[in-house]
C-alpha cells in the first residue's frame, strides 16, 4: 500500500483496494462519500470496468454484489446520517442503487446530470446501431441510517442534512438563489462566453423554453484539456483514444471518465458539511480531492491502479499549492473560499431577466 501524502495539505491519496483499505479505517471517521465507481459495462474494453463471474452469477448480479461490498464498507465508515454520492451508467444504475441500499443505506435521491457531447459506443451499420447517443449520467443519493431524529443527529455528529444554501443556483429575483434540483446540465466542450454550440444541453432546452430559461439546473463545463491536464505536465504522455474525434492524442491524463471538478465542487457543498472529510473509495484522477481542496473539505481517496494514482497524486499536489497560494495571497475568506460556499458566478451563465413567478 502507497500513501502520497500529506495530512497537513488537508488531503490523502491511498493505493489500495478499497474494501481492504477501509476495513482499517476508523468507523464513523468521514463526513460524506463521493465517488465515480466503476459502471460495470466493460467501457472501453477497460479490465477495471468488467467484473469476473466466478460463480456463474450474471453480471449484473456480480456487479450488485460487489456494489453491497463496498457500499458495506463505506456505511462503516461514514458518520450517520452521512450522504453517499455515486455516479452510475444508466444501463446498470438499478444495480447500482440496489446494491448500496442492500448495504444498509436509505436511497433519497437520484440526480441526472444531462450533456449534450456523448459519443455512440457501437457502429452505424446501413442505418442501424445496437446503441443510443448517452447524453446523461445518473447519480446515486444516498444516506447512512440517522441516529435519532435530524436534530438528535445533526446535534451529535454534524451530518443528516442536505447543504441547500451552499448549493443554491444564481436566478434574476432570487437573491439568494434557487433551491437546488436533482438535475445538473454540462455545456458541450465547444461553447464559449459568446454562445453555445447546437448540440449543447443548455441550448437545446434553452431553445425548448425560450419564456423560461431553466436557471434552476446548475450549470458547469466538461473539463477541458487545461483542467484534466493541470499538474500532470511531470508525467510521460501516452497516446489515448479520443471519442467523437477519431484517432489518438497524447495525453498525461489518461483516465477515461474524468469529471468536472466544479460539478464534483457542487455535489460535495450539497453533501459535507464544511471543513469536513469526505471519502472516494475510487478516487481515479482525483477530481473529487481537487473539488474538496477547493471547498475547504479534507479528502481521502483510495485508487488501485498504478497509472491513475500518479496522475491522482499529481494532480491533487498541484491543486494543494494552488490552494496554498491563494491562501497565502489573501485570495478567498478566512475559512472559506467561495462566498460561504456558494457558487462561483463565472462558471453559471446568468439567464435573461424573465417575468417574476406568481
Amino acid at each position: 500500500m502507497r500513501t502520497a501524502p500529506e495530512p497537513d495539505q488537508g488531503w490523502r491519496l491511498v493505493r489500495a483496494e478499497a474494501i481492504e483499505f477501509l476495513a482499517s479505517e476508523a468507523p464513523h471517521s468521514v463526513d460524506a462519500v463521493v465517488t465515480d465507481p466503476p459502471y460495470g459495462i466493460g467501457f472501453g474494453g477497460e479490465r477495471w470496468d468488467s467484473l469476473r463471474r466466478a460463480d456463474g452469477s450474471s453480471s449484473g448480479e456480480a456487479f450488485e454484489a460487489w456494489t453491497r461490498a463496498w457500499a458495506t464498507a463505506c456505511l462503516r465508515t461514514l458518520k450517520p446520517g452521512g450522504f453517499l454520492v455515486a455516479f452510475g451508467a444508466p444501463r446498470t444504475v438499478h444495480r447500482l442503487a440496489a446494491g448500496i441500499e442492500d448495504a444498509g443505506f436509505e436511497l433519497r435521491d437520484q440526480l441526472v446530470w444531462l450533456y449534450g457531447s456523448g459519443i455512440p459506443k457501437t457502429a452505424l451499420v446501413e442505418g442501424r446501431s445496437s446503441t443510443l447517443k448517452p447524453a446523461y449520467e445518473p447519480i446515486v443519493l444516498a444516506r447512512a441510517p440517522l441516529i435519532g431524529n435530524h436534530t438528535l443527529n445533526e446535534e451529535s455528529w454534524g451530518t443528516g442534512r442536505l447543504g441547500i444554501d451552499h448549493a443554491r443556483i444564481p436566478a434574476p429575483g432570487a437573491p439568494r438563489g434557487r433551491w437546488p434540483c436533482n438535475v445538473a446540465l454540462s455545456h458541450a466542450s465547444r461553447c464559449r462566453a459568446s454562445g453555445c454550440v447546437r448540440t449543447c444541453a443548455v441550448s437545446l432546452i434553452d431553445r425548448a423554453h425560450p419564456r423560461a430559461q431553466p436557471c434552476r439546473f446548475f450549470y458547469c463545463a466538461k473539463p477541458s484539456f487545461a483542467e484534466r491536464e493541470a499538474g500532470c505536465e511531470p508525467l510521460a504522455a501516452r497516446r489515448m483514444r479520443i471519442y467523437g474525434r477519431g484517432g489518438s492524442r497524447p495525453r498525461r491524463n489518461t483516465h477515461p471518465t474524468v469529471k468536472p471538478v466544479e460539478l464534483m465542487r457542487w455535489l460535495l457543498r450539497l453533501v459535507c458539511p464544511p471543513g469536513g472529510v469526505v471519502l472516494d473509495p475510487f478516487a481515479g484522477s482525483g477530481s473529487t480531492g481537487i473539488a474538496a481542496l477547493a471547498e475547504v473539505r479534507r479528502f481521502l481517496g483510495v485508487e488501485q491502479d498504478a497509472s491513475y494514482f500518479r496522475i491522482a497524486r499529481a494532480r491533487l499536489q498541484h491543486a494543494a499549492a494552488s490552494a496554498a497560494s491563494v491562501d497565502a495571497a489573501g485570495g478567498w475568506p478566512s475559512g472559506d473560499r467561495n462566498r460561504e460556499g456558494f457558487w462561483s458566478p463565472s462558471s453559471h451563465p446568468q439567464p435573461r431577466e424573465r417575468r417574476k413567478e406568481p
